[in-house]
């Protein structure tokens, strides 16, 4: 090594003195270590990230599909990229959520966990209190059996065994597809769970899928700790969700299918989901601080809907009236088809191993 030459601190490689950066990796010379300079690399890539933020959420709130067309034209450093953004806000919107989620596990593990303490709460249709001798409000809970006759399905000879029953049914009565009286008798003397599950109904042959429902349901009603199943179906969201935006990507792609690559679909509906979770962050971050009502919030989330046409109509270039139709084909495909289909198995995971 020549006499009027360094080797870099950091990648080792010799460089002739007098540079204030390694020509190599570029790490700065002279770098002592200071408070400064050891957060310096972090406060400086974080405000270069927040200025392109910035400079990307206002026409992502305000302009549907500017962002996707401007990316794909070829401007990718001077907006945030559609994946970190969409990282980011679903980062920021878990945060907000698992306060509600917190509040929900706990309050069905402890309705739940009444079941075990034989609450003596009579509780039907819309909270009603009754008893035998209240006629007044036997009659309103028939009056509401019948106004919502048309969703439950039920005969008015069905409703009427209902209000008619001596002993109405609890708020936190649960029915399980066993007898309860044996299992619970099995559990007092401390039988084995292989004992407790024949008498559930397993039978010896039985698969390795169905035993470990039977080991499931066991857990489930000796805890009551559905609240725990429900923590790890919203636990399951985000990984669901890696698939569930390619899905999306997909139909767009079914419907605009001499309109690009599906690469180009993919940018859009991670600029489109982005905003999904900028909206409902919003949603649930304001009920944290102040319950608004229902409709509102669904006025919101409807909201949504128009986004994504005008989403459509910029970033595609068709008129209004195929942008909403394609619009709400995208929508009934996705509301109807992936998102059930996904809940059921999210449940199923979230019970099976919770």
């Amino acid at each position: 090594m020549k006499t009027n030459q360094t080797n870099c601190k950091n990648c080792e490689q010799p460089y002739d003195e007098g540079f204030q950066f390694c020509p190599h990796c570029g790490q700065k010379t002279n770098d002592e270590l200071t408070i400064g300079v050891l957060f310096y690399n972090t406060i400086s890539n974080y405000f270069s990230f927040d200025a392109r933020f910035i400079k990307s959420f206002i026409p992502l709130l305000f302009k549907p599909g500017y962002l996707a067309k401007e990316f794909i034209k070829g401007k990718r450093l001077l907006y945030l990229h559609p994946a970190q953004m969409y990282l980011f806000i679903s980062v920021v919107f878990f945060f907000i959520f698992s306060f509600t989620v917190r509040n929900q596990t706990e309050l069905l593990n402890e309705e739940l966990r009444k079941t075990l303490e034989g609450d003596d709460v009579s509780t039907v249709v819309d909270s009603l209190k009754i008893s035998k001798s209240d006629s007044l409000s036997r009659l309103k809970i028939k009056k509401a059996l019948k106004d919502n006759q048309y969703l439950t399905r039920m005969s008015d000879a069905e409703i009427d065994s209902i209000v008619s029953l001596e002993k109405l049914p609890k708020k936190t009565d649960i029915s399980f597809d066993f007898n309860e009286a044996e299992i619970d008798s099995l559990i007092r003397i401390n039988a084995p769970d292989t004992k407790i599950y024949k008498a559930m109904g397993l039978e010896e042959d039985d698969g390795w899928f169905k035993t470990k429902l039977y080991e499931q349901a066991l857990k489930f009603y000796k805890a009551r700790d559905g609240g725990n199943i429900l923590h790890a179906f919203y636990d399951t969201i985000p990984i669901a969700l890696f698939f569930l935006l390619p899905i999306f990507a997909l139909i767009i792609k079914l419907l605009y299918f001499r309109k690009g690559r599906y690469a180009h679909h993919l940018v859009f509906s991670f600029y489109f989901f982005s905003y999904l979770f900028t909206v409902f962050s919003i949603i649930f971050g304001v009920n944290l601080i102040w319950d608004i009502p229902d409709w509102i919030d669904w006025l919101v989330a409807l909201s949504t809907f128009f986004y994504l046409m005008a989403g459509l109509k910029n970033f595609y270039g068709r008129g209004w009236f195929v942008s909403w139709f394609k619009c709400s084909i995208a929508t009934f495909m996705f509301m109807t088809i992936v998102i059930p289909t996904t809940a059921i198995i999210i449940a199923l995971y979230a019970f099976m191993f919770y």
